[in-house]
């Protein structure tokens, strides 16, 4: 089976890794068909194993050989093509979008906070399939009072965010 392992801080705030490394460690985990996409930490690769027993298999490996604790969320072919399938906003040069990738229930937690937060033009959130997606003017990702909730410690275990283009560029290498 193909999956993808989304990595969640991988890259910044001084947790930096080459793609190339990242790969030996999943190679030398069982994994097969190993390959990154971009450097900001998707792992697509094989296996015959459980999305469960993944992740648990690969935080331990990543956290052990990096010095860090890791955090990644597998997600098989199927649901990858789920979450580039059903993006909720037209595509515009002035806008992000992006979809997050996360534990079961974190769209309902990720919807509370966009709720509370205030809001630039031309900024939404919906929830589409149990998937949370966030549309926000080219810019202002991290400036956006609901930006800051991506850092938040308290949640750093619950998702990881991509681009839209992320997963398009992951389903091309998965297929």
């Amino acid at each position: 089976m193909k999956y993808c392992a989304f990595l969640r801080g991988v890259n910044v705030k001084g947790t930096n890794m080459k793609m190339a490394d990242v790969c030996q460690v999943f190679k030398d985990a069982g994994m097969l068909d190993v390959g990154s996409v971009l450097a900001s930490g998707n792992i697509v690769f094989s296996s015959d194993k459980k999305a469960d027993d993944l992740k648990k298999i690969l935080e331990k490996a990543m956290s052990n050989h990096f010095s860090y604790e890791a955090f990644l969320f597998i997600k098989s072919q199927e649901e990858t093509e789920i979450f580039w399938n059903s993006i909720p906003f037209e595509k515009n040069d002035d806008l992000h979008i992006y979809g997050f990738v996360g534990n079961p229930g974190v769209e309902s937690v990720l919807m509370v906070a966009f709720e509370a937060a205030s809001k630039t033009e031309n900024e939404k959130a919906e929830i589409v399939n149990d998937l949370f997606y966030w549309q926000v003017p080219k810019g202002n990702t991290l400036d956006s009072s609901f930006g800051k909730v991506l850092g938040k410690k308290s949640l750093k275990d619950q998702f990881t965010s991509r681009n839209i283009n992320t997963f398009e560029k992951i389903l091309k290498k998965m297929s």
